[in-house]
Parts: structure tokens; C-alpha cells; sequence
């Protein structure tokens, strides 16, 4: 038997009417009636009893349309599971973190449309620590993410180093300086987002307390926010320095201690890299991201 045989036959059973099913199916009434003769001549009995108007389902039948319904499901599964195998070959799930500079992640995206332009792109802006563990699971095939360090199995590529700034509104007494001593940030009304990785960076160099001191006044996940309650005043912040997205602020380097982060692109150790993480890889290495 074949799949156009048993839509014939299920398409009947849904009915009970030959000329209805072969409508349904989008062929002449004979064309069915053959292949279901043919099933019936397979299975070696017959599925349907026609008593003047009406068709039933034989005990048969009613058998055959268990185990053909479940057939054809299972026909249709794999279908879609091989075509998810053929789109494995073109699509890439990439993670970034969600404060990675806009004009870097459009820089690299580019370029990666530039190089493998059949990819099927897919970009989930996340935590690190959401990044981390969807990699790690199989979610994601790829991350751009800004820990200081990666457990097994993660491996990470170092992309770029982005140095730590202090952002404030114009007129604050921050602007008299050069760079601002993290010190210097005590006592200051402080915007903090949410979920955020700075601390971490922090405390690679011995700083486990960066908002030390600071009057805590605000928290949000949205950067736009943060950065216009800054420029209103609300307060200061720490930022990467390619983070600004308002013009409305200003910005000096931390320093004592300098803090910086590190922007990798980080994969899953011992799985195979299929042609789109290779691609991925490959546009990340040939971007210059100074």
C-alpha cells in the first residue's frame, strides 16, 4: 500500500460517502474506488459495506482505520522531522546578550549575511546566565555573551574587551575629571539594571561590591530607561563604553580599579559544528571589532 491509498481510504472513512471523499481528495470518484479495490485486495478483505445509500465501515474497517490513522500521523512526524534535519544545515540560532552595543551586533550581523547569505537567522536576546544555559541544553547553537569565565562545556572566543564607564547627566561634577575613581561613585544616587553581568566583572579584579555606597534609586531591564533617567538626572550609572544610545548623557572611564569586560562568542565544547556555527565563527573571526 501506498500513502495516496490510505488519504483515499481515511478521507472515506471521515465521510462515509465515495463521492464526497474524492472530492476532498481532489480526484474523480473511479480513481478512488480503484485504489481502495486495491487495499481491500491487499488486506485481503473488505473495509466498506454499501447497503443501497448508505456506507459503512466493516469490522475490518474500523480496524484499519486505527492502525492506517496512526500510519499516516506517523508519516506525517517524519516529514517534519526531516525537513527540521534539512533546515539544521541553513539555520542558526544565535544568543546575544542583551547589552551588547546595537552597532557592533548590526556590524556582525552583516557581515554574516555577507558571507553565508543562505543562512536562516534566528537572534534571542537574553541574560548571560539565560544565554548559558539554553547553549547548553541545545537551544541555542551559538552566543555572543560577556562572562569573565565559562564552565564545561562551554568554550569561549574572545571577540573584543570593552572597558567600564561612568555615565551622568551634564553639569555633574563627574565632568571635571578625566576618569572618575570607582570611589568616587559613593554616595550617589545610582540607576542599576537588572539582571545584569557588571558585577561579575567586577569581582574578577577583587571588587565583589561595585554598588557599594551608592543610594540605590532605580532598576529596570530597559536600557533606554536606565539611560533617560540618567540624562534626567535620576542618578548615575555604570555602562560598557559602547553601550550609549541618547546623546543626553555624559561618560568618563572607571579607574582604581580599570575594570573592562570580555565579548565573546562562546559554543558548546564536543558538539559538532554543523555549517551555520561554522559560519557564525567564521564572520565573528573576520570582523574587525576595534
Amino acid at each position: 500500500m501506498d500513502l495516496r491509498q490510505i488519504d483515499y481510504f481515511l478521507a472515506a472513512c471521515g465521510t462515509l460517502n465515495f463521492t464526497r471523499a474524492a472530492e476532498a481528495c481532489d480526484v474523480a470518484v473511479p480513481t478512488l474506488t480503484r485504489a481502495i479495490k486495491a487495499l481491500e485486495d491487499e488486506l485481503g478483505g473488505q473495509l466498506f459495506r454499501r447497503e443501497r445509500h448508505l456506507t459503512h465501515l466493516t469490522d475490518l474497517g474500523r480496524l484499519m482505520q486505527r492502525h492506517l490513522s496512526e500510519a499516516r500521523n506517523a508519516a506525517d512526524r517524519a516529514v517534519r522531522e526531516a525537513e527540521r534535519f534539512s533546515a539544521a544545515d541553513t539555520r542558526l540560532r544565535l544568543g546575544v546578550v542583551s547589552t551588547m552595543a546595537s552597532s557592533r551586533l548590526v556590524a556582525y550581523l552583516r557581515r554574516l549575511r555577507e558571507q553565508a547569505p543562505e543562512l536562516e537567522l534566528h537572534v534571542w536576546e537574553a541574560n548571560c546566565e539565560e544565554l548559558e544555559s539554553a547553549l547548553a541544553e541545545g537551544e541555542l547553537d551559538v552566543a555572543i555573551a560577556t562572562r569573565p569565565e565559562y564552565a564545561d562545556p562551554l568554550r569561549a572566543n574572545e571577540l573584543y574587551r570593552e572597558f567600564y564607564f561612568v555615565a551622568f547627566p551634564p553639569g555633574h561634577r563627574f565632568a571635571a575629571m578625566n576618569a572618575v575613581p570607582l570611589a568616587e561613585i559613593d554616595g550617589e544616587p545610582y540607576i542599576k539594571r537588572l539582571h545584569c553581568e557588571f558585577p561579575s566583572n567586577f569581582a574578577r579584579l577583587g571588587v565583589p561590591a561595585p554598588y557599594k555606597g551608592v543610594q540605590m534609586r532605580f532598576m529596570s531591564e530597559r536600557e533606554d530607561w536606565v539611560q533617560s533617567m540618567v540624562a534626567a538626572g535620576l542618578g548615575i550609572t555604570l555602562m560598557p563604553q559602547y553601550l550609549p544610545l541618547i546623546a543626553d548623557i555624559e561618560m568618563r572611564p572607571v579607574i582604581e580599579p580599570e575594570v573592562y569586560r570580555t565579548v565573546s562568542i562562546v559554543t558548546v565544547a564536543g558538539r559538532p559544528h554543523a555549517a551555520p556555527v561554522k559560519a557564525a565563527l567564521d564572520a565573528a573571526r573576520s570582523l574587525d571589532w576595534s
